[in-house]
């Protein structure tokens, strides 16, 4: 064990030393190819944060002048404190001092971006009446006297053009998320409502392809089941000028199932990266939520005086060549531009990684997967990867402790014993965070198998978890 663990360290930081290269030089190819596609230099995280001052002073946002039109998709001012550091500063890099040669091309002026609710609800008088900037016009705003543009809406060259992964562009699909719905033939007959949440690289097809042809015909005729495509997934919106923030995502949900629907009370199943969101929807809406269950829920346990974010994309993305799993993380969690290179080999040519896989495996293996694990941005990907799964480890003591003290609902928690994603750790955290939780470790089964191949019985398992929440808290 300890001569692996040591070739493991040894290979993996030759590894990664060479990927410290080439992502550094892709950071020049990609600049020169958008300049050629789009004629413009597009931002990027190679330059770091200047730290002086960051944590003393306040920055308002606002474009020219009007605080109708910011940095994210719909929101009228956003908080910095909710970008994690990740994305500008990711540790120690051997070529951490080169890439301040890229300075002349930063996404943001870092001094001082730390926001406070202070500073921003003193914008909130501002006078609205200003004229807007025409719908579709590039658009300029000033952050600490930095000017940003703002990024367009439309696909990028390097993203997937097909009508399925550009369907959101219908003005009827623009402002709300793609969601999946099975509900009895008389709606007036669901006596409950359930939201389904994704995770990272997935999108409504691993609910709804598994588990809700499973359901018995006594809960199908009971529960309306809901399935999202979180933003920047599947046939959601994939706005380039977005940063995937839990504000955005939880906007996004509530928008598009919470008030769509008109859900009063709603019990919430989410798998990893949405076990974040389901525990931020069940602290913004305690009253709502029957029962919540968590699948691989990315809890860690953040040691104090450490940087949170910092903390998690270490367990997450341990720069390890093996497993497998480990080393996918860290390759899209470290390269900005390679985790891109990847996208733009994978996820642009979704459609023939779909056709090859029906061809090699004459059809018998169904590919409903590859439309969540490719049909995204890489911008989307990447910032949800590090505002959410990365972001979030400075919150979840909080959201956990007030789900623990005022959420009244059942907590259900379950995690594959073989998962190398999402350590089973991680539940039990949870659990001892949240003492009422229940926790059931699947033999054999890991952060995919927890579900897929298992879906009768877990389609069972949930039917019990909701039928006994009817009876305890009514």
């Amino acid at each position: 064990m300890a001569i692996a663990q040591w070739l493991n360290q040894t290979i993996g930081f030759f590894v990664f030393f060479f990927l410290d290269i080439f992502d550094y030089l892709f950071c020049f190819i990609y600049k020169t190819l958008d300049l050629f596609f789009e004629y413009e230099w597009k931002p990027c995280y190679c330059s770091f944060p200047l730290e002086a001052q960051a944590k003393t002073r306040k920055i308002i946002v606002s474009e020219r002048g009007d605080y109708s039109n910011v940095v994210s998709m719909t929101r009228t001012k956003i908080h910095f404190d909710e970008i994690s550091d990740t994305l500008y500063s990711r540790g120690p890099s051997l070529l951490m001092r080169l890439s301040k040669l890229v300075s002349s091309v930063k996404f943001f002026n870092y001094t001082g971006l730390i926001m406070r609710h202070n500073v921003l609800d003193s914008c909130d008088n501002t006078d609205d009446s200003k004229k807007k900037t025409r719908s579709g016009s590039k658009k300029r705003m000033t952050l600490n006297s930095t000017v940003v543009e703002k990024l367009p809406t439309t696909p990028r060259w390097s993203d997937c053009h097909c009508s399925f992964c550009t369907s959101w562009l219908s003005p009827s699909n623009k402002d709300s998320l793609y969601v999946k719905v099975q509900q009895p033939k008389d709606n007036k007959k669901a006596r409950d409502n359930v939201v389904f949440i994704h995770g990272f690289l997935s999108s409504s097809s691993f609910w709804s392809e598994t588990l809700f042809p499973n359901f018995s015909d006594t809960a199908k005729s009971n529960y309306r089941l809901i399935a999202v495509d979180l933003l920047g997934y599947g046939r959601s919106p994939k706005p380039n000028d977005s940063l995937y923030t839990l504000r955005e995502h939880l906007e996004m949900i509530e928008k598009s199932v919470i008030s769509q629907y008109k859900l009063k009370k709603f019990h919430v199943v989410a798998h990893s990266l949405g076990c974040v969101l389901a525990l931020a929807l069940a602290v913004k809406h305690p009253g709502a939520i029957k029962s919540l269950t968590l699948l691989a829920p990315p809890y860690y346990k953040v040691p104090k005086g450490v940087q949170a974010a910092q903390y998690v994309m270490r367990k997450v993305a341990p720069k390890n060549v093996w497993p497998p799993m480990q080393f996918g993380a860290s390759l899209i969690s470290w390269y900005e531009h390679l985790g891109r290179t990847v996208c733009l080999v994978l996820c642009k040519s979704h459609r023939l990684v779909d056709s090859l896989t029906r061809l090699l495996t004459l059809n018998r293996m169904r590919t409903y997967l590859i439309e969540g694990f490719l049909c995204h941005t890489h911008n989307g990907s990447w910032h949800t990867l590090h505002n959410i799964i990365f972001g979030s480890g400075g919150k979840l003591d909080s959201y956990l402790d007030y789900v623990r003290d005022h959420v009244d609902c059942d907590i259900t928690i379950f995690h594959g014993r073989k998962d190398e994603v999402i350590p089973v750790e991680c539940s039990y955290s949870v659990k001892t965070r949240v003492p009422r939780a229940t926790v059931h470790v699947i033999p054999d089964k890991d952060h995919i198998t927890i579900v897929v191949g298992r879906q009768k019985e877990f389609a069972r398992e949930l039917e019990l978890i909701w039928q006994k929440s009817k009876t305890i808290y009514k």
